[in-house]
């Protein structure tokens, strides 16, 4: 099948515009069942009510696993930001709405967030036997209820259409502790866009209840986690930083 140039591409895969659908087309390093993971993860938030893009087929394409769903045509809440900084507020304000909607489903049947990230602080080079076992032993001490977690949330995961906001690239979700989930949001916006991360844990604290020394609590074991993503435009050494810090 002949897909032309991809609108869109990652570490992990392609993303390309195909008679009005989005398919998405894994690269070959992935596992066998990286597809179907995925697409059960997508189906589970649309099943919960969330605004995400129906899946509607999971199969090879071209020797490759891939996911075909349906086609949202509008722009990110990234892309508007980037247009209109001054609109940010409303953007995070949009946003942190949405992540509540998500954070207020209790999933069955999906990855646990503790297991993903024991995994991910395992794996990491970076890091010595102690600190892994010290960062293992607070993920492990931390309680808290499991709810639905995106894990990648940013406003370029968040498609304004029809006056509605869609939420895609649900690879990394999982259930787990809420708190953990802002984090992670907040550690992508603080690399390039400091305020914009300090404005939107603020709006989360304030929409919620939430307290900052809550969400911080995640801080060193979400950095560290993120040290396994060997993300190229990620600084290392502020992952680093962070997971001695606490």
């Amino acid at each position: 099948m002949y897909l032309g140039n991809p609108i869109a591409s990652g570490n992990t895969a392609e993303i390309f515009l195909h008679e009005n659908k989005v398919i998405k087309i894994f690269n070959n390093h992935l596992p066998s069942s990286e597809a179907m993971k995925e697409a059960s993860k997508q189906k589970l938030a649309h099943s919960a009510g969330i605004p995400v893009p129906e899946v509607l087929d999971v199969s090879r394409i071209n020797g490759k696993q891939s996911i075909t769903m349906e086609y949202v045509q509008g722009k990110t809440l990234g892309e508007l930001f980037f247009e209109d900084k001054g609109q940010a507020e409303k953007y995070l304000m949009m946003s942190v709405d949405l992540q509540q909607q998500i954070h207020r489903i209790i999933p069955k049947s999906l990855e646990r967030m503790r297991d993903k990230l024991s995994s991910q602080i395992a794996s990491v080079s970076q890091l010595d036997k102690r600190q892994k076992s010290n960062l293992l032993s607070k993920l492990n001490s931390i309680q808290f209820e499991e709810r639905l977690c995106h894990g990648d949330f940013h406003l370029f995961n968040l498609i304004l259409t029809d006056n509605k906001v869609v939420i895609i690239d649900w690879v990394d979700s999982s259930a787990g502790d809420i708190r953990a989930d802002v984090y992670r949001t907040y550690l992508l916006y603080s690399q390039f866009y400091p305020d914009l991360a300090e404005k939107y844990v603020s709006l989360y604290c304030q929409k919620t209840g939430l307290s900052r020394s809550d969400i911080f609590e995640w801080a060193p074991i979400i950095a560290a986690a993120r040290l396994a993503e060997s993300v190229s435009t990620e600084n290392q050494d502020r992952l680093l930083e962070i997971v001695n810090q606490y």
